[in-house]
């Protein structure tokens, strides 16, 4: 590349490029391995997957290709606009009859009625991240401080540590019967603040995900630098004190190894959840379009399948760029 191209954008200095852009620049075949290599295998992908489903047939026609699968996704898209649509419509509707009820009477109680339109592709996709990351987030809220005394104390661990390892392989399909149960005889009000539905998901999310950040965070805590333990010890530190300055900084890669396993099997169990509870989400929709059985279901199911990957691959990303915001250590950083 040209010389003065590479100076200019040097004299540039834009955050967070400039170092990537002249490492390409220096060595174009970076671009290719960085950015080439994904796409070709992409196009071999789609290419497979488009001579493959032309020769296979179903009882519901022949399976759908990318093409199709393509403008299942635009269809789903437009049903998504055309509902809000209709849900803003709905909304005025209600306003104006409710500003003529106030003319003739000021004094008149009006009422927005909520809007009861079916869900569409996009709200599941919403309602299903919601779950995930409420329950994963209860469950690190309980997994990190048990990881912690648990890889300080020997003790904790070998009491704890046959709980963890019975409980770990437990499938969500066993345990979302219980929750639900549990939910349904505890949970009652006549105003919820939250849905059972969403609380049962939730739940069963955190009982099934918790598990891998418990025995990384263990691991973490228990194999810090002996050095820094010293370190510690010398200075007199307060157990506060030593958790958040030398245990937690020290075990923050191994911790978020088990949060990205844990988020990444939480999504996929919350998944089968709704599709055997019924509950509204992804996996809802998925079940849904099964028993829909029309000539476009199988593209749609392959839109939604298409989608739960994408989302966890978003979600683990996002997982990574929290653990390089958080952890001082940049090279400590697993890909």
């Amino acid at each position: 590349m040209n010389t003065q191209v590479i100076k200019l954008f040097e004299s540039m200095n834009i955050p967070g490029h400039t170092s990537k852009f002249l490492e390409w620049a220096k060595d174009p075949s970076k671009v290719f391995k960085t950015l080439g290599i994904p796409l070709l295998s992409i196009a071999i992908f789609l290419a497979v997957w488009g001579g493959v489903a032309s020769q296979i047939k179903t009882s519901l026609g022949q399976v759908p290709g990318p093409t199709q699968v393509w403008q299942q996704s635009v269809t789903l898209y437009d049903e998504h606009v055309e509902e809000r649509e209709k849900e803003e419509k709905f909304y005025q509707r209600q306003e104006k009859r409710n500003a003529k009820k106030l003319e003739q009477n000021p004094d008149a109680k009006v009422k927005i009625r909520p809007y009861t339109g079916k869900p569409t592709f996009f709200d599941q996709i919403f309602t299903s991240i919601i779950t995930v990351l409420t329950g994963f987030f209860i469950a690190s809220l309980i997994a990190i401080p048990i990881g912690i005394v648990c890889g300080l104390s020997t003790t904790l661990y070998t009491a704890l540590n046959p709980l963890i390892q019975t409980f770990k392989p437990v499938s969500p399909l066993a345990w979302l019967p219980i929750v639900t149960i549990i939910v349904s005889a505890v949970y009652i009000s006549d105003d919820p603040l939250f849905e059972k539905s969403f609380l049962t998901s939730a739940i069963t999310v955190t009982l099934c995900c918790m598990w891998p950040t418990i025995i990384n965070t263990t691991v973490g805590v228990s194999t810090i630098d002996k050095d820094l333990v010293n370190v510690s010890r010398v200075l007199r530190l307060g157990w506060f004190t030593n958790i958040f300055k030398i245990v937690l900084p020290s075990s923050i890669p191994m911790m978020f190894a088990g949060l990205r396993v844990s988020l990444g099997i939480g999504w996929m169990v919350l998944i089968a959840a709704e599709m055997l509870a019924q509950n509204p989400g992804l996996g809802k929709f998925v079940w849904d379009e099964f028993q829909n059985g029309s000539s476009n279901s199988l593209a749609r199911i392959m839109v939604a399948v298409i989608a739960i990957g994408l989302i966890g691959f978003a979600l683990d990303r996002l997982m990574l760029l929290f653990q390089k915001y958080v952890s001082w250590d940049k090279s400590a950083v697993i890909r």
